[in-house]
């Protein structure tokens, strides 16, 4: 049997919101396609759990969600900056907003 005060290790949460303009979708879609293709990447190149949280009805509005769990405080703000580094530089859509918490 396992105690739960028996573990001590911290545990931590970042979260990188970011809300995306898609300009050159044209559909539900198409949006869709380059969202997949998006998360699918981010998933295999950052080991981050993503999900669209917002405007699912909107072919050229999308908000995003990515959460990355660590022990260490900096590897995870490391790691989701680069993260962010990562998306700025990418060609199918320009970020309009974005939120960093770490809980």
């Amino acid at each position: 049997m396992y105690s739960i005060l028996a573990y001590t290790n911290k545990m931590l949460v970042g979260l990188l919101s970011i809300e995306i303009y898609i300009p050159g979708s044209s559909s539900l879609k198409e949006k869709r396609m380059i969202l997949k293709s998006l998360k699918d990447r981010a998933h295999k190149k950052f080991n981050v759990s993503v999900a669209e949280t917002g405007y699912h009805d909107k072919w050229q509005r999308s908000l995003l969600g990515f959460a990355l769990v660590a022990e260490k405080e900096k590897f995870v703000q490391e790691a989701l900056n680069k993260l962010f580094t990562w998306l700025d530089n990418e060609a199918a859509f320009e970020i309009v907003k974005f939120n960093f918490e770490f809980r």
